[in-house]
């Protein structure tokens, strides 16, 4: 009798454990835990992303359905193994689903692997894969429009003629890439009378190593220079401090990209002249909702435009251009 019982006996137990071994699941009380990771915790935009995560979380939890939101990424932009770190620290806890901002579109992919055979699937948002189709989807701006929108700012205000430099983000930065990639493409297009005098330095992952990098650059073409682009909320800090400390800051044609609350100021006395806004909180909200509804069989899209706008003196007060750089809640996330 003990010996017919005891395969049994292995089954239930073997069925009992199961949940707790595979990820991508609900958990015990019906629920989902989602790992949402920034690739960093400083900046504006990524406090953003959080309050759009959080309000999806809720939106869920107010339908009956729990979703918990596990918030960690590394504190700087550059460090790609702490952002490995992370990853490979919620697969071991099993949640049930990520979503994921990649530092580097290659040193992200064995993560995301390895999370999907522990059964866990990730949305991928904000800056690709180096192969999308390792991920459920990808919520993002279409970097390369706002890249595009720089540049025909940029046109605009130089009136299609002089020269201008691009100070990059960071080497392995897919969303910024595509940026740099769209405004450079652009000037070339439709601006043949605008020259591009330099395209090949780094800001880095800060707004004190891109101040840094703007002062090689200015100290070098602020006599030549007409016009400058950032590709991110870092770089176009860094690169706003640089021209205030030479008296420049409005003197040379200024585009910026990403929203920050310390830009309004410079935008309003022609210190920046624009600058492209992504929607981190669509972002974050998007993100969170895709993944929950994969996790409850629901299909979902491959990609998920979350939008972006040119800000300009002239549009700010726009109730469209406000309800993406002030939306509510807003106020908590600087």
């Amino acid at each position: 009798m003990r010996l017919r019982g005891i395969p049994v006996v292995l089954c239930v137990l073997m069925a009992m454990a199961l949940p707790a071994c595979r990820g991508g699941q609900q958990q015990q009380d019906g629920g989902y835990r989602i790992a949402v990771i920034p690739k960093g915790s400083t900046h504006e935009h990524w406090k953003r992303v959080h309050l759009g995560a959080d309000k999806a979380a809720q939106e869920f939890r107010k339908a009956g359905v729990p979703v918990e939101i596990l918030w960690k990424g590394p504190l700087r932009e550059d460090d790609r193994e702490q952002q490995v770190q992370v990853v490979e620290g919620f697969i071991s806890q099993r949640v049930s689903g990520f979503v994921l901002a990649p530092l580097d579109s290659h040193a992200l992919l064995r993560p995301v692997e390895e999370a999907a055979s522990a059964g866990i699937p990730t949305v991928i948002f904000d800056s690709a894969l180096a192969d999308p189709t390792k991920a459920v989807s990808y919520v993002a701006t279409d970097n390369g429009k706002g890249g595009r929108l720089a540049a025909e700012r940029m046109g605009e205000l130089l009136g299609g003629k002089g020269r201008v430099l691009m100070l990059r983000y960071q080497e392995g930065s897919a969303s910024t890439e595509e940026r740099e990639l769209g405004f450079l493409d652009e000037i070339k297009a439709r601006y043949p009378g605008i020259e591009v005098i330099s395209s090949d330095q780094y800001a880095g992952p800060t707004r004190d190593t891109a101040k840094r990098a703007s002062e090689n650059l200015l100290n070098r073409y602020s006599e030549r220079v007409e016009g400058i682009f950032t590709p991110n909320e870092s770089s176009t800090a860094g690169m706003l401090l640089a021209l205030q400390d030479i008296n420049k800051a409005g003197k040379i044609t200024f585009v910026g990209f990403d929203y920050s609350s310390s830009f309004l100021e410079p935008l309003r006395t022609g210190e920046i002249k624009g600058f492209v806004a992504q929607n981190p909180v669509n972002m974050g909200y998007l993100g969170v909702k895709t993944i929950v509804e994969h996790l409850r069989k629901q299909e979902v899209p491959k990609t998920v435009d979350t939008g972006v706008i040119m800000v300009t003196a002239e549009n700010i007060n726009d109730p469209a251009v406000q309800a993406v750089i002030n939306p509510p809640g807003a106020e908590a996330a600087k």
